[in-house]
């Protein structure tokens, strides 16, 4: 069962994520840490597209692996 968009952007605001509001429904996702944004488009009860879910994902492993490292050094 796809997440809701709302799901989504829990996720990202547990991760540290600041959003801008963009036009429309969407928005832009950033992290200090990483250099590429997330774009989420769509209404918060809107299941999420696949494409998305892992675009999330994939940011918030990339954050956990920088942050291993950080506590590794």
């Amino acid at each position: 069962m796809p997440k809701k968009i709302r799901e989504l952007k829990q996720i990202l605001k547990k991760a540290g994520f600041s959003y801008q509001p963009a036009k429309g429904s969407h928005t832009k996702w950033s992290h200090p840490q990483l250099s590429k944004s997330i774009i989420i488009a769509g209404k918060d009860g809107s299941d999420a597209k696949i494409y998305l879910e892992k675009q999330v994902m994939e940011a918030i492993d990339i954050l956990q692996k920088i942050n291993q490292e950080d506590n590794n050094q």
